[in-house]
């Protein structure tokens, strides 16, 4: 599927849009191709777009004040990305944003997002959709982070991102799971048992 199929199918899992709808909803879209490594946003920029991945693998960090690499989200095809509280704030970045693959993503800015929201009503009903799902899935970490321990956050890592293990090094995993590189490699190591036996 190419890009403009990708978010008409996403789109579609909560709103229903016409086929001329669509056209107008994709139109505020701008296809953006990235490289591997490549940074999207930086720490200190100003933030005015969001991204729907299309492909590829991007990883929303921070580096914290120990110079220790805090990975808050990995976003693969379908997910979206960026500072959001840069974005709507209209404040620099604290969040980064990189690839971790080569990806492509379609770029959506503020200022577009509102003229399409306004020339277009259901738009709202889906990014309140999208919102509302992001913000019981930042719950769901949260709450993971602060009851669970780390063999069942990395049970759960395994749940949301199956094939995340085949495309991020391990340094980075570790980093989501707030543990370090010798941790993960003994968790790794006893999954793989138990997938044996």
């Amino acid at each position: 599927m190419d890009a403009k199929e990708i978010l008409k199918v996403h789109v579609a899992n909560s709103v229903s849009l016409t086929d001329e709808q669509f056209d107008y909803f994709f139109s505020f879209f701008k296809k953006q191709s990235f490289k591997k490594g490549q940074s999207i946003i930086g720490h200190g920029d100003m933030v005015n777009c969001e991204y729907f991945v299309v492909s590829g693998c991007l990883k929303s960090f921070l580096i914290n004040s120990d110079y220790k690499m805090l990975v808050l989200q990995f976003s693969m095809s379908t997910w979206w990305a960026s500072d959001y509280y840069a974005l709507y704030n209209h404040t620099r970045a604290t969040i980064s944003v990189d690839c971790i693959t080569n990806s492509e993503v379609l770029c959506l800015s503020n200022a577009d997002r509102e003229k399409l929201c306004d020339g277009l009503h259901i738009a709202e009903r889906f990014f309140r959709w999208r919102a509302n799902k992001g913000y019981v899935a930042a719950n769901e970490r949260l709450l993971s982070i602060m009851n669970n321990n780390v063999k069942c956050r990395y049970e759960e890592l395994l749940k949301i991102y199956p094939e995340l293990y085949n495309i991020a090094p391990k340094t980075l995993i570790a980093a989501y799971l707030g543990v370090s590189r010798e941790t993960l490699s003994r968790l790794y190591q006893a999954q793989n048992v138990i997938y044996v036996t």
